[in-house]
């Protein structure tokens, strides 16, 4: 019967099926595009942007040299009798060092003083034969031959007398010469020699004292970047070249502080006191030289640290968190929310960066709000519901519970 049918009118079916299957594609349709239309905007919370004080900044390699260096040697031959302080420890200005035995030395001191007293007699005895013999002379008594006589005796006793009072100088510098003590406050390296051990003025080395507070820091800047300083500040040429006189706050050019090798900021600023009179022709740098106190001595001689000058001359620029900026084949951009709440995208130049900031030298405005977290649930021209929120400016943690609803 059924088959009947679709014989008889096999055109008839065929509309209502198609109409029946239109009905449903529509119907799904319709309840597809009411679902997204009824999705509300997803969530995100966004960062305001400020403008900030805001100055130039430069990094550079130094290396940490000690200020004071000095080896410590013999200056007499003799047998040490005595070493005074620990070595790898601090030492202080005028601490005894070493002592070399002074027995030989005193008694060459005594024996000194000895042959100048008997030079100073004979002096004595031979000034007064010549005060007799110019009488004597007066009077016809003696002879020229013989006053002259007297009179070489009494030069030679005063050159006996000088020769003396020289050895007899020597031999205090050379008493002397046995104490070797500290020229200065500062840390003292390995003992070369041990007590007992003979030794000299070619022994080399015994130990060497080195200054730790302050402490230099040897930095080179590019050629290319010192003339374009020079360039565009006029009066940064004396600050450069002739840094000792003034100190750098004077000067109102740069801001010296450290990273250490370990990350962490150093604690005490420094300042310029050296630069080198001419270019390195290899490197194309030229040499700086800064002094930073180093009360703790932490910075040792040697150490390989970041350099990080700031300018004092401030400028407005905006900073925004790290977290906010995203990289494409065009630059970095960030993803702006507009007034109407809506998502564009703004590429940006960047600056330096500042903890978990970036400095923006162009393309945002303050004022504008730039999404920092949410990001891969938006799309470029898509409805946002924002929230302003607070980034801490060291650590780039975004601080929620203050957040507030733009």
């Amino acid at each position: 019967m059924i088959s009947t049918l679709f014989r008889r009118c096999p055109g008839s079916w065929l509309p209502i099926g198609v109409l029946a299957t239109s009905a449903l594609v529509l119907t799904g349709c319709s309840e597809q595009k009411s679902q997204q239309t009824q999705m509300p905007p997803p969530a995100v919370s966004v960062f305001n942007v400020t403008d900030q004080q805001v100055g130039d900044y430069y990094e550079y390699i130094g290396r940490s040299e000690a200020v004071n260096t000095v080896d410590i040697r013999a200056r007499v031959e003799g047998v040490l009798v005595q070493r005074d302080f620990i070595e790898g420890g601090t030492v202080t200005k005028d601490q005894l060092l070493y002592e070399i035995d002074r027995a030989p030395f005193v008694a060459a001191l005594q024996g000194a003083e000895a042959q100048l007293a008997s030079s100073q007699a004979t002096l004595v005895n031979a000034q007064k034969t010549l005060r007799r013999g110019r009488d004597l002379i007066k009077r016809g008594a003696i002879s020229q031959s013989d006053f002259d006589s007297q009179v070489s005796s009494e030069a030679q006793a005063k050159a006996s007398v000088d020769s003396a009072k020289a050895n007899l100088e020597t031999a205090q510098l050379n008493v002397g010469y046995t104490r070797i003590h500290a020229p200065f406050t500062g840390e003292i390296g390995k003992s070369n020699y041990s007590v007992g051990n003979l030794v000299n003025a070619s022994s080399g080395t015994l130990a060497t004292v080195t200054s730790v507070d302050p402490i230099y820091v040897n930095f080179q800047v590019d050629e290319r970047q010192l003339i374009s300083h020079l360039l565009n500040n006029p009066d940064a040429k004396s600050s450069v070249r002739q840094p000792l006189k003034a100190p750098i706050e004077e000067q109102g050019k740069f801001i010296l502080t450290l990273r250490l090798p370990n990350g962490q900021q150093y604690n005490q600023p420094g300042t310029f006191n050296f630069a080198d009179t001419q270019v390195n022709e290899t490197t194309g740098t030229l040499t700086l030289r800064a002094t930073f106190p180093n009360p703790e001595g932490i910075i040792l001689p040697g150490l390989y640290v970041t350099v990080q000058a700031e300018s004092e001359a401030k400028k407005e620029q905006p900073l925004i968190p790290q977290a906010s900026v995203q990289q494409d084949l065009a630059g970095h951009f960030v993803l702006v929310v507009t007034p109407e709440n809506t998502v564009e995208t703004r590429h940006i130049k960047l600056g330096r960066r500042i903890n978990a900031m970036w400095v923006v030298e162009s393309g945002l405005q303050p004022g504008e709000h730039i999404i920092v977290q949410g990001l891969q649930k938006v799309r470029v021209g898509g409805k946002v519901k924002p929230t302003v929120v607070e980034v801490d400016p060291k650590t780039g943690a975004i601080a929620n519970a203050s957040a507030t609803q733009k």
